[in-house]
């Protein structure tokens, strides 16, 4: 997504293939800062000290922090090294489901190495292919989640007014958001939307991070304090309501 006009994702590569960069979260939205991470124990700091957030860019960042690891492996103990990187990578957020299948992805990639070049090139191959499955996934929900709004818009013939919590946006992901791929799109589509942010304490992630978001994309919003919501809610001021979910009943 954009910041200052600039396409950003929250955790790329460059032409060195031994630096991964993040947007450092914990500094926005008071300063831009890149953070970098060039060995597996940077990717458990970063997800430790939440530089980075959300359960999908953690995912991602473990699989980089894990191909790090190979690429830092010596030649006899890599395949020793690289399994010791997930476990310390795993047990940085052990309540992140994303973290866990992550690894074990990459570590299924090991076992068919018969090499620490193969298995360097299988890491980094796979790390590649996990960004991409996530902002394809991101994509596709808000393919489906626009035609909700898309709904309300056409029955209302009005800002269509959605009601968000936390940080589920591209900052958690890697592009697009879970909950906000849809009002991206509404909004490029030129479908009027407003959204109320909720602040989301302790950690403010709607205030600091969703606000944030929309400011960039220009997308028109309002923070509220968490309690507002229910308020607004009572008095009709919000059409649908948008969230993330770790685990969803029904």
């Amino acid at each position: 997504m954009r910041i200052g006009g600039t396409h950003y994702r929250a955790i790329w590569m460059d032409e060195d293939p031994a630096v991964v960069k993040v947007i450092d979260q914990r500094r926005l939205p008071f300063a831009f800062d890149v953070f970098e991470m060039h060995r597996a124990e940077d990717a458990v700091m970063a997800i430790q000290e939440m530089v980075v957030r959300g359960a999908p860019l953690i995912g991602v960042t473990a699989a980089y922090g894990i191909y790090l690891a190979g690429l830092h492996s010596s030649s006899g103990g890599w395949c020793g090294e690289i399994l010791r990187a997930a476990d310390l990578l795993v047990n940085a957020r052990p309540t992140a489901v994303n973290l866990t299948h992550a690894a074990e992805r990459m570590l299924r990639e090991v076992d068919c190495a018969d090499s620490r070049e193969r298995a360097v090139e299988r890491l980094f191959h796979l790390a590649v292919r996990m960004t991409e499955e996530e902002v394809t996934r991101c994509r596709e929900i808000g393919e489906h989640g626009v035609r909700l709004i898309e709904e309300v818009y056409r029955s209302t013939g009005r800002e269509v007014r959605i009601l968000t919590h936390c940080n589920a946006g591209w900052l958690a992901c890697v592009d697009y958001g879970t909950a906000t791929a849809p009002i991206y799109l509404a909004h490029d589509r030129g479908i009027p939307v407003h959204v109320w942010v909720d602040e989301t304490r302790p950690r403010n992630q709607g205030a600091r991070l969703t606000a944030f978001e929309l400011k960039e994309h220009g997308v028109p919003h309002t923070v509220i304090v968490d309690n507002a919501g229910g308020h607004l809610m009572q008095e009709g001021e919000v059409d649908l309501v948008l969230v993330g979910s770790d685990r969803t009943t029904r």
